[in-house]
């Protein structure tokens, strides 16, 4: 065999390897997706206030030790929740779960060793020492509820507490607390108008503590 038949043959064979590198990304591609389906849900219990710390540890333990086809996603559930403090609102997440964490795995002995002895977690929530998925209703409920645009109002105030109002025609009032509407953000005084107690719809950012 010639030089340049050699040469032409050698590079034929590193096309044909190029051309087969992304078939055999999309085949793996395929079985991990495939994996990915056979997963369930399952609820790690951690300690509180660890919850972003712990999911964020598990997931680059299976980065490193090459759990990807076992171990699929990890969550901790928060929502947006409006807070008003001192007059002036913040937006925040707030876990839907404290203590908790959500990982999509399939559980055997191996996976389940990783997530158990990731530091932080405490337990696996299931019956006795058996882990126990949770229902896809349960986890298409979470979902919905994570991603709901319209965010909660966190109240400040407990019913019968004595407030003044310091915006709008009462400013200057001194009331009590009748109702709390934290979707709204708006909560129900009882201002003494005329000798009598007269319910006023005011939004959080009207009512101050004394």
């Amino acid at each position: 065999m010639d030089q340049d038949t050699q040469t032409t043959e050698e590079k034929k064979t590193e096309t044909e390897e190029v051309s087969a590198t992304p078939e055999m990304k999309s085949e793996a591609k395929e079985a991990t997706s495939s994996a990915s389906d056979q997963a369930k849900w399952y609820i790690v219990h951690t300690y509180s206030g660890h919850e972003n710390k712990v999911a964020k540890s598990l997931k680059q333990r299976v980065e490193s030790m090459g759990f990807e086809e076992k171990i699929f996603d990890i969550i901790v559930p928060t929502r947006n929740t409006i807070k008003v403090s001192q007059g002036k609102k913040e937006t925040v997440k707030e876990k839907i779960f404290p203590g908790y964490v959500l990982v999509k795995m399939i559980l055997d002995d191996e996976s389940w060793l990783l997530v158990r002895t990731t530091q932080g977690v405490t337990a696996f929530i299931g019956a006795g020492n058996k882990p126990s998925p949770i229902s896809d209703k349960e986890v298409e409920a979470i979902q919905k509820f994570i991603k709901t645009e319209e965010p909660l109002y966190k109240a400040a105030f407990v019913t019968g507490e004595a407030v003044k109002i310091v915006d709008g025609p009462f400013t200057d009032f001194l009331g009590t607390i009748d109702e709390i509407d934290e979707a709204k953000g708006k909560v129900k005084v009882l201002v003494s108008i005329f000798g009598r107690e007269t319910p006023v719809e005011l939004d959080f950012l009207q009512v101050a503590k004394l």
